[in-house]
């Protein structure tokens, strides 16, 4: 009896994600990740991948994780043009823990007249449409791996779900690739009032606005700030603030809250 072609087809994929996985776990340089990546791309319909931290790379340090296949013009522009902090893709990937087409960004976030014209600038270039799998590691710089056809290609919807655990997939092999490590684990180096002095002082309060919520003088707060930032080893509370935050001491949802 034959099989259903779907049936087939979604075998021939699953064959083809485990050889993927087994390559990205066993790829010792960007080489071999890069060779991985270009073969799913294909496999997904594609042209290009990239795979990167969000930041730029002439002045990140050497973990820094930077691999694609995109034209050369292309990253040239966008390196000439310090395009990294404020790449639309990229800032759109700090709103979801999934992975999003690009056709779904004026949704995601607000663009501005410079993000059409950066986005119409990689079509200029041969970018088309897109999909990508933002990458958020606590204590790291964010990242994300995209998969995209060339310009005046369709994506290839149908395999969404596919390009998502595969972005995954990639992206945590090319930690372990650029050695890139989770900042070592600490205990939480706040006392319980000083962690609730310093969410006021992050939701906007002053020292005599949280002393009044809190219970205390407005110097006792400041006193209990300032030993936290001593703790931390920084003077500004903004400072305070994010460290608290990267360490997972406060969360957003701390911040949030009312």
């Amino acid at each position: 009896m034959r099989g259903r072609p779907g049936s087939t087809r979604r075998m021939g994929f699953v064959r083809a994600f485990e050889e993927f996985i087994d390559c990205v776990s066993t790829a010792s340089s960007p080489t071999e990740l890069g060779e991985a990546l270009g073969d799913m791309t294909r496999r997904l319909g594609c042209d290009y991948f990239a795979l990167s931290h969000h930041a730029d790379p002439g002045a990140s340090p050497a973990t820094t994780i930077r691999l694609h296949n995109y034209p050369e013009r292309w990253v040239e522009y966008f390196d000439r043009h310090g395009l990294a902090a404020c790449d639309p893709i990229h800032r759109a990937s700090q709103q979801t823990a999934m992975g999003f087409a690009w056709r779904c960004v004026p949704h995601m976030i607000p663009l501005t007249a410079s993000d059409h014209h950066i986005l119409a600038r990689a079509a200029d270039h041969g970018i088309g449409d897109g999909f990508t799998m933002p990458a958020h590691i606590p204590g790291e710089i964010s990242g994300s791996c995209s998969f995209a056809t060339s310009h005046g290609h369709e994506w290839p919807v149908q395999h969404l779900y596919l390009a998502q655990l595969a972005g995954a997939v990639a992206f945590e092999g090319a930690r372990r690739v650029w050695q890139v490590r989770p900042p070592p684990m600490r205990r939480a180096c706040l006392t319980d009032r000083q962690r609730d002095c310093l969410i006021w002082a992050a939701r906007g309060k002053g020292d005599w606005e949280a002393g009044v919520i809190l219970g205390i003088s407005e110097e006792t707060v400041a006193q209990h700030i300032s030993a936290a930032c001593r703790r931390y080893g920084v003077r500004k509370r903004t400072s305070l603030i994010i460290l608290a935050l990267f360490d997972g001491t406060i969360s957003f949802a701390d911040i949030a809250r009312r």
